[in-house]
């Protein structure tokens, strides 16, 4: 259960611990007999053996070891061989996949405390903090990890990074003796300290209320747990393609032999032309070919700055219909910038993006003087502890005081000079209590006290106002510019500052004189989107993808970056965490199609969106940085790690590491996908057209009672020269134009469509009508060997020009540029070299079971094969018009 909507007092009651002494060793005894160990547990892995007889599970693989095998046994050993090495080649790349996706849990040990501070017995021991139990009273101070999830009880100052669980790098002020309400996000838990977080200021103390897997990190380890790797996209495709693909060849095979039979032909001749059909109709080359144009597009996308660690997720990124992303440093810069500046009396817009001192203020009103702007930036610039590495364009120290350094800068106040001019005296730190920050400076003949901090604190300690550099008295009218101004600000979903000064004397005490200031101004900031972000969803949108931003932000500041960076029009599509607990799994399922913005959300909440959203049959993207991200990350069809901030846990789990952090990376990754699995159809409805063709051909002319028109050999021949380079060289095919003005393919539909089996029976019938033409041509022009020779020559043909066709699913070949793909013309010309070989070299005529041809007959054979081109380019036709 939870405590932060629980006292102090009830807590320690529950526990029954004393907060001086904490537990007596007895009792840590009983209790971590009763609890169990700190630790996160792992679920007992899979075996490597396991992993490789999972590998030989799939339909596909499974005929193409039969085939293998019955290759092997009738002599065809090389060809038996090819098939062997590519099974075996598949199934190690699998296991090696299958293995690194194993490796989240535990990166996320490793983030575990080693030791901890506990009050033991009234002593202050240091102890192994697998070794804390529920009710330990655990000290922590500035560079701790929090042991275990803690209920503070004293806190000073105290600080904790909590982005490992809410993604949000801004470090949470804890206080101790506030009461949260029960329903509250985790970021707004203030009175917690999570375990695996960190404390990046201050101390505090407090009581251990849950440890191991009970804890908040722990549910996420669960969640890793529990989470299932599914099949991706392609994966399932390719399980039914083969499937499908092998009931019908081996269907018409068993036909063809029946017929066979039938019809008296030589028992033992017809068996071997039914098997070496099956052999040749099974795509072996199909996994190699996929396999290597999978590996292809992970080089091709490391130079678009995203790492993919699995081949599948490749293609998988392609038929992405929804990317859900999380807001900071992915589609913002993760760089506080001051964008708006109040002086009293006017508002100021300021230019420059991220910590660049290249920008100007430019009044709203049009042409403005103000004295007063001078000295909000002086208060800018010297109470500030950040320091700007103006040359990189880094900041060192927090990041707001950082936006206030460079505004300054920009201004024409550079750091160096005002800390040269106007030396620090004294300082008054920033507290969570105040909410002030303030130090004193020596001027020329006086001193000054500058003040920062939360505008209405700013306000209360104020009596004056300086209007254009002229002090006056802080009136009722002053003060409701002021708060207009500053709601102006936050309803745009700046973070305000307030600004003010105040002459002191030398010596005097800096904690007594934050009262009677003069009032100078405000400043807003945000961390503003990346512009290239901006095209990214546009370019999203134009291509039918939705995007989704998940963050731990607050509500209002996700919907004002959301709706600047186009991803939502009104607040309607925007909701937080705390509302999503409303909707049961099925009213969610509905409402998550037409939300586009989700914002304080824990990692429960994240994975409910994700499982949301694939329910309703979309394939969904997930980025992520945090170990909170993590089951999300492998609850998505893909998951996107950050490279840079990302956490170990994060990128372990993930699919995919973007190592610029930058949304636009992902798009970029995207059209790749869809690039991939465009060249996968093209080569698929090439050696479908192809060996369909081959089986119609055989089975049409043994219907007209004339033979088999090849023999085995030859089927196996073609089945090599034909299947493997060309279906390579269509798998690197270059990228087609308007890939990302098409809308996402829908999840279920196969890799063969209706368009491309109508294609593919069209050219199917072409390639078989060559075939018989050229047989027939052939056997009365000379016998059977030269029929079958002449077949030969124009099914090789006919397949080999077929490929140029093949190039573009919709574009005529006289639109392409027909000779642009070198690896397509090489394998061409390879392919030709080994068809002639065969048919012209004497001692190889008898093998192949072929003949010299003359140069009539050839002519004649190459023009038959001309047919399938034609066949594939008029079939273009009909696509396009359906």
């Amino acid at each position: 259960m939870g405590y932060h909507n629980k006292s102090v007092e009830e807590t320690l009651l529950d526990f029954n611990t004393d907060p001086l002494k904490g537990l007596d060793i007895e009792e840590v005894k009983n209790r971590r007999n009763k609890y169990g160990e700190n630790s996160l547990e792992e679920k007992e892995s899979k075996t490597v053996l396991n992993m490789i007889i999972d590998q030989f599970k799939d339909i596909l693989i499974i005929i193409l070891i039969i085939a293998a095998i019955i290759s092997i046994a009738l002599g065809e050993i090389i060809d038996g061989a090819f098939i062997i090495i590519i099974v075996i080649l598949n199934a190690v790349l699998g296991v090696i996949q299958e293995n690194k996706a194993s490796n989240a849990l535990k990166a996320l040990q490793e983030m575990s405390a080693p030791a901890s501070k506990v009050l033991r017995d009234g002593k202050l021991q240091k102890i192994a903090s697998s070794q804390l139990v529920p009710g330990d009273i655990v000290v922590l101070e500035a560079g701790d990890y929090v042991p275990a999830d803690i209920r503070l009880i004293e806190s000073v100052n105290l600080k904790i990074e909590e982005a490992a669980l809410t993604g949000e790098s801004v470090s949470v002020e804890k206080q101790w003796d506030v009461i949260v309400d029960e329903d509250l996000a985790l970021g707004d838990r203030g009175n917690m300290a999570f375990m695996s977080t960190i404390v990046t200021y201050g101390r505090g103390k407090g009581i251990v209320t849950e440890t191991g897997m009970k804890t908040e990190i722990g549910n996420i380890a669960t969640m890793l747990n529990e989470v299932k790797a599914e099949p991706t996209p392609l994966q399932k495709k390719l399980a039914q393609f083969g499937k499908i693909l092998g009931i019908i060849c081996l269907t018409v095979c068993v036909i063809i032999f029946i017929m066979g039979i039938l019809r008296n032909e030589d028992l033992l001749e017809i068996f071997m032309t039914a098997v070496s059909l099956a052999v040749a109709a099974i795509p072996e080359g199909l996994p190699a070919v996929v396999t290597v144009v999978l590996a292809l597009g992970m080089q091709r996308m490391v130079k678009k700055n995203a790492i993919v660690k699995k081949l599948e997720a490749v293609e998988t990124l392609g038929s992405t219909t929804v990317i859900c992303t999380d807001k900071t440093g992915t589609l913002t810069q993760n760089k506080m910038v001051v964008t708006k500046v109040f002086d009293g009396s006017n508002i100021w817009d300021v230019s420059g993006a991220g910590y660049s001192t290249i920008g100007q203020l430019i009044c709203e009103k049009g042409e403005c003087t103000s004295d007063t702007l001078e000295r909000i930036m002086q208060v800018s610039v010297l109470c500030n502890d950040a320091k700007l590495i103006k040359e990189k364009e880094e900041i060192i120290g927090d990041p707001t005081e950082g936006a206030l350094v460079v505004l300054g800068a920009k201004g024409g106040y550079p750091q160096d000079e005002l800390n040269k001019n106007y030396p620090r005296i004294d300082e008054y730190p920033f507290d969570s209590e105040r909410k002030l920050m303030s130090t004193i400076h020596k001027r020329k003949t006086d001193y000054i006290m500058y003040t920062k901090g939360a505008p209405d604190v700013i306000l209360s300690k104020c009596s004056k106002i300086s209007v254009n550099g002229e002090i006056k008295p802080l009136t009722n009218e002053y003060i409701e510019k002021i708060n207009k101004a500053n709601n102006k600000f936050a309803n745009k979903a700046l973070r305000v500052l307030g600004f003010a000064n105040k002459i002191v004397s030398e010596g005097t005490d800096i904690k007594q004189e934050e009262n009677d200031l003069v009032f100078l101004g405000l400043t807003g900031m945000i961390d503003p989107p990346r512009e290239e972000a901006k095209e990214a969803v546009k370019l999203c949108k134009r291509a039918g993808i939705r995007v989704v931003m998940i963050t731990g932000d607050h509500k209002i500041t996700a919907s004002a970056i959301a709706r600047d960076i186009g991803i939502i029009d009104d607040q309607l599509e925007a909701m937080s965490g705390s509302e999503i607990d409303n909707y049961s799994e099925e009213e969610f399922k509905e409402k998550v199609k037409n939300i586009n913005v989700f914002a304080r959300v824990s990692p429960e909440h994240k994975v409910k969106i994700v499982r949301a959203i694939r329910s309703n049959g979309d394939i969904a993207a997930m980025t992520g940085d945090g170990v909170n991200d993590a089951p999300a990350l492998k609850q998505a069809d893909i998951g996107i790690a950050m490279g840079i901030t990302g956490t170990d846990v994060a990128k372990e789990a993930a699919d995919m590491v973007l190592t610029d952090d930058n949304f636009a990376s992902i798009v970029d990754a995207v059209e790749e996908g869809r690039v991939i699995f465009n060249n996968i159809r093209k080569f698929v409805g090439f050696l479908l057209s192809c060996n369909f063709g081959e089986l119609l051909l055989i089975f049409l002319s043994m219907l007209l009672g004339w033979g088999s028109p090849l023999v085995p050999v030859q089927i196996l021949w073609i089945n090599l020269i034909t299947d493997s380079f060309p279906a390579f060289a269509l798998g690197i095919e270059a990228k087609e134009k308007g890939v990302m003005d098409q809308k996402p393919r829908p999840p279920d539909e196969p890799i063969a469509d209706k368009k491309m089996i109508v294609s593919i029976a069209f050219q199917s019938a072409a390639l078989a009508a060559a075939g018989l033409i050229s047989f027939w041509v052939g056997s009365r022009s000379g016998d059977r060997l030269t029929g079958q020779t002449y077949c030969f020559i124009t099914v090789i043909i006919g397949e080999l020009l077929r490929a140029y066709s093949a190039r573009s699913e919709t574009s005529f070949l006289f639109k392409v540029k027909v000779f642009s793909n070198k690896y397509l013309n090489y394998s061409i010309l390879l392919a030709g070299i080994l068809l002639f070989t065969v048919v012209y070299v004497p001692f190889l005529q008898p093998i192949f079971k072929t003949t010299t041809v003359s140069m009539t007959g050839l002519g004649l054979t190459m023009a038959f094969g001309l047919l399938p081109l034609f066949a594939g380019e008029i079939s273009k036709t009909f696509k396009n018009r359906y």
